[in-house]
């Protein structure tokens, strides 16, 4: 990859963490580097950890690599200042979706890819992809471990539940109906 598609691609994961999360507390200790990858590795099975790009963001909202992989995922520790666990790991193609979600384009077509969150994630509206906080109309839901398939074609996401309140127990469609709309697998 040119240092331009990772610049951008590191930029993108980022402003991702940034918007599920809330950015970084700056009263917290910083967490050593091994500790970081610690975390990320824990986002996803141990072998596709094992063999990840692991990235972090610094206080500053920049991205750093941690260690390069050599699997084609790209995993990110926990970030501290959310109220749950949100490390998470990703193929290029999942990476290619967040990128998407992230400028608010379409995703790529054709390019399925999955995306690991097995400590959990921080709370998210289940209807809109772009919710900041908890409202009476965007259906606000707590997700524990799980992974997320993304970029899938429609079909694929019409075989599931996609209420606004989905049992979270169960494989359900999260963000129904927009051009973000993925599957999230519980696993326990």
């Amino acid at each position: 990859m040119s240092a331009t598609g990772s610049t951008y691609r590191t930029a993108v994961i980022a402003a991702l963490l940034v918007v599920t999360s809330g950015g970084l507390a700056a009263d917290r200790t910083t967490p050593t580097d091994a500790q970081l990858i610690a975390s990320a590795m824990r986002a996803a099975p141990a072998n596709v950890g094992k063999g990840a790009t692991i990235i972090a963001m610094n206080a500053d909202g920049t991205m750093r690599t941690l260690r390069q992989g050599t699997n084609g995922y790209t995993c990110m520790p926990d970030n501290p200042a959310t109220p749950g666990p949100d490390s998470m790991c990703m193929d290029k193609n999942a990476l290619a979706w967040a990128q998407a979600y992230m400028a608010h384009k379409p995703p790529p077509t054709g390019k399925m890819g999955v995306m690991y969150m097995l400590e959990g994630g921080t709370d998210a509206s289940n209807t809109d992809p772009y919710a900041a906080k908890p409202m009476a109309n965007n259906h606000w839901i707590k997700t524990g471990p799980h992974f997320m398939i993304v970029g899938a074609d429609a079909a694929f996401y019409d075989m599931y539940p996609k209420s606004p309140d989905p049992d979270t127990s169960v494989p359900y469609v999260m963000w129904a109906g927009t051009p973000y709309e993925h599957l999230m697998a519980p696993v326990k």
